[in-house]
């Protein structure tokens, strides 16, 4: 097993790397407090500057626009990306239009890669992606109540969902919707592209998490479907194979994630690390004389640096024998990372006393928005049942059918 990096996949990963440092790094002074509306000029200018430099769309293949990194690669660059909140944005490589991007390219017919696809390479629209409901359990997912009739050559949705991120602003949701409710768990729902000034597509709020509702690409939505009629010909894939393309999105993206999650803990311990290094408590008795900040800098050393490995371990695996063969891989880096980031932050924040609860850092920004990484994408505790039970089948445990 090999996991050196190439020069030139290195090369690549210092200039994102300098991007964030120089360009957006200084930028969050002058974002503090202030709405994605009031802060996207900002953002379209760094935009920009990411589509002069060849920088644009790093996780799309070259024939769409963009720079073709590989599997492997572009998971390495997340980790640069992370390292700014708006980092994955500038790149047009945020979610969730970047895992919308990913099932048209695949799945979408030419009238919809015309249509939806190649705006949303250009930046020029956004997307959400709808799937949570409110009154179903997301560690369930295929149990859903929100389902689409086809009526003649239109399919008619109804139903209530909530946390669809992005959708503020955004020109289009792909949803995960029932159309056939006999058919097996896995094959009752499709996907279906709706556009978000469709009748019957009737966004109710931004909900507020941890006492911000957010506005645009930073917000989650409440919506609701009602009697909302789309051309059938806005199915994405084929009748009943929502689930397929959903899960083709989320294995290997939840590699991308626990690298962005590595990136944002990396950006945390500098800042913990330099705190420590120049807060004195006293003249000439910096933090870092304190033996519980030196044992949280060697522990958070230690834990982000077995979290890569891990990590890059189950990603090696997925390019191996793919995403089914290295489910183990996957959850157990999807709840052992989102862990290690959370007591990166917290340490981070920690050691900056009351400066770090406040939003003179960006530390109180990570530690608001990425509390959530431990239940998006499956909760924890799912994960780690998917774990347990594929070890000890190797002992001749056999779960009971529920």
């Amino acid at each position: 097993m090999d996991f050196s990096i190439p020069d030139a996949t290195q090369a690549l990963l210092d200039r994102f790397r300098a991007f964030i440092d120089e360009e957006m790094k200084p930028l969050e002074e002058q974002t503090v407090g202030k709405s994605f509306s009031e802060v996207l000029p900002l953002l379209e200018e760094k935009r920009s500057k990411t589509k002069e430099l060849g920088l644009w769309l790093p996780q799309i293949p070259k024939q769409f626009g963009g720079v073709g990194l590989g599997f492997m690669e572009y998971a390495l660059a997340c980790e640069q990306l992370a390292r700014s909140p708006y980092g994955n944005f500038v790149f047009n490589a945020q979610a969730p239009d970047a895992g919308n991007m990913e099932i048209l390219m695949e799945f979408g017919t030419d009238e919809q890669k015309e249509r939806w696809l190649q705006p949303l390479l250009d930046g020029r629209i956004r997307s959400c992606f709808s799937m949570t409901e409110p009154n179903r359990p997301g560690s369930n997912p295929v149990w859903m109540e929100t389902t689409a009739t086809l009526d003649g050559d239109e399919y008619v949705i109804n139903g209530h969902k909530w946390f669809t991120s992005a959708a503020d602003g955004a020109a289009f949701a792909v949803v995960m919707v029932v159309t056939d409710p006999e058919a097996p768990p896995h094959k009752r729902a499709s996907q279906i592209i709706v556009p978000t000034d469709n009748p019957g597509f009737n966004l109710i709020r931004n909900i507020s998490c941890m006492g911000h509702a957010g506005e645009g690409w930073g917000s989650h939505s409440e919506i609701r479907y009602e009697n909302c009629r789309v051309p059938a010909k806005n199915l994405l894939g084929e009748e009943g194979a929502g689930f397929a393309i959903a899960q083709s999105r989320l294995g290997p993206g939840r590699i991308h994630h626990c690298m962005r999650w590595i990136g944002i803990s990396e950006r945390c311990f500098e800042m913990m690390c330099q705190r420590a290094a120049t807060r004195e408590l006293s003249p000439e008795e910096p933090l870092a004389s304190r033996q519980t900040v030196q044992n949280w800098i060697a522990e958070c050393r230690a834990e982000i640096d077995a979290a890569r490995l891990m990590v890059l371990h189950a990603g090696w695996k997925v390019d191996k024998v793919g995403a089914k063969h290295a489910r183990v891989e996957i959850s157990s880096i999807k709840f052992f990372v989102a862990e290690v980031m959370m007591k990166v932050i917290d340490r981070a924040i920690q050691v900056h006393g009351a400066l770090g609860i406040t939003d003179d850092t960006v530390l109180a920004t990570y530690y608001r928005h990425e509390r959530a990484a431990r239940i998006y994408d499956g909760p924890d505790e799912v994960h780690r049942n998917v774990v347990a039970r594929q070890v000890l089948k190797g002992y001749g445990y056999t779960p009971k059918a529920r």
